[in-house]
């Protein structure tokens, strides 16, 4: 599910900021999980703690304090004020409830969404359509938290997760546009909010690429998020200091290794903002606009894929779910957008001592689509299919 909570400021030429400086804060997924154990403590007789810490994904073990105690026949309810640090988000300062039940024995974990907490409506997205819009990591964060409690014993659980006041939060996102119904999503893949001021990001890439010139590092990848950043890593097996946290800005980091440049230089995302690359944006935030269904359905008419799947794609809730349809029809659909996506890349590069690759990731990490390391400054002349290399039809 994409992230659809933070806002984005405007990059600003003169604006200087220090990212030491920048206060990180907390996901709504990690103050879900708060609440969560300390609803659960409550819940299996211990009280509610002054102090509960929860583990993050990398390894951290943040503490909060609770703004919410209460406990029922069978049920136990916390509450903890979300503080986003330093970043424009919509949620900071919300208070994320988690209601606990016991549930059937069994059955695991159950998930529902409380007051302000959207559900899915539409297909396409990480969570199915039917279920509340909580996402994967956050649920995966809850469960540990809950099994810290409980100790080796079942972990039967009915979890709601609310946010009051979500509902009106959710209407500076894009959640609506998604199908996501009734509220916000319960975001986070590391658990932490870093302050995503463009400028400075965009900095933090900058030194990113000083420092593998430094190390004498010939060829570095951007990728837009954190699976499609383990999934290059693995595709070539880099070094950390090779891996940049281009997030969204595409433009940004291609033009600072044009004045910096290394030798190889790889461009990899998933396929939504891959595919808003290939139609020309190379600042793929969703805040500046969204991938274009019809273009990418001509695109499918174009690799040889037949008017019904083409008018599938057109009616598609997500990119993700059109490139789904495609392969279905194993059309090299992945190939064609990373061909385009190079294009536009390249065009920000056009230096012949740079390199450049484009790969495109699913969600799960899978290779979906691929332009073969290429010159640069070949932009202008190279034909599709020379780009593309003609990875693999699917025939």
């Amino acid at each position: 599910m994409p992230v659809t909570e933070r806002g984005v400021t405007a990059i600003d030429e003169g604006m200087e900021i220090d990212p030491k400086t920048l206060r990180r804060g907390w996901t709504t997924g990690t103050c879900a999980a708060a609440a969560a154990k300390a609803a659960c403590l409550a819940l299996m007789g211990e009280g509610f703690p002054d102090l509960v810490e929860v583990t993050l994904p990398g390894g951290q073990r943040p503490g909060f304090t609770l703004a919410l105690e209460e406990a029922g026949d069978g049920f136990a309810r916390a509450g903890i004020i979300k503080d986003a640090g330093d970043d424009p988000d919509v949620t900071h300062g919300a208070l994320i409830v988690c209601t606990l039940r016991r549930g059937q024995q069994g059955a695991g974990l159950r998930f529902f969404a409380g007051e302000g907490v959207g559900m899915v409506t539409r297909a396409g997205l990480a969570i199915p359509p039917g279920e509340p819009a909580i996402n994967p990591v956050p649920r995966q964060m809850i469960a540990a938290a809950l099994a810290e409690v409980v100790a080796g014993e079942a972990c039967d659980f009915d979890v709601e997760i609310s946010v009051p006041g979500g509902a009106v939060m959710a209407e500076k996102t894009l959640n609506g546009r998604l199908g996501i119904v009734g509220g916000l999503s319960i975001l986070g893949t590391t658990g932490i909010v870093i302050p995503f001021s463009c400028s400075a990001w965009i900095h933090s890439i900058w030194r990113g690429i000083d420092v593998a010139r430094a190390g004498g590092l010939t060829h570095v990848a951007g990728a837009t998020g954190m699976t499609s950043e383990k999934a290059v890593q693995m595709h070539h097996g880099l070094p950390e200091t090779a891996l940049l946290d281009m997030g969204d800005f595409v433009g940004g980091m291609l033009k600072y290794l044009k004045k910096h440049p290394v030798e190889r230089v790889t461009v990899a995302g998933g396929v939504a903002k891959m595919t808003k690359l290939a139609q020309g944006m190379l600042d793929v935030h969703s805040k500046r606009g969204l991938a274009d269904l019809e273009a990418l359905a001509s695109l499918a008419r174009e690799a040889g894929g037949s008017e019904m799947l083409a008018d599938k794609i057109r009616a598609a809730n997500t990119v993700a779910e059109a490139f789904q349809l495609a392969e279905a029809e194993t059309l090299p659909l992945g190939d064609r957008i990373a061909a385009l996506a190079w294009k536009t890349a390249a065009s920000a590069l056009v230096n012949p001592a740079i390199a450049l690759e484009i790969l495109v990731f699913d969600r799960d990490g899978r290779l979906m689509g691929q332009a073969p390391f290429t010159p640069s400054d070949h932009a202008s002349s190279l034909p599709l299919a020379m780009v593309s290399g003609e990875r693999n039809r699917r025939t």
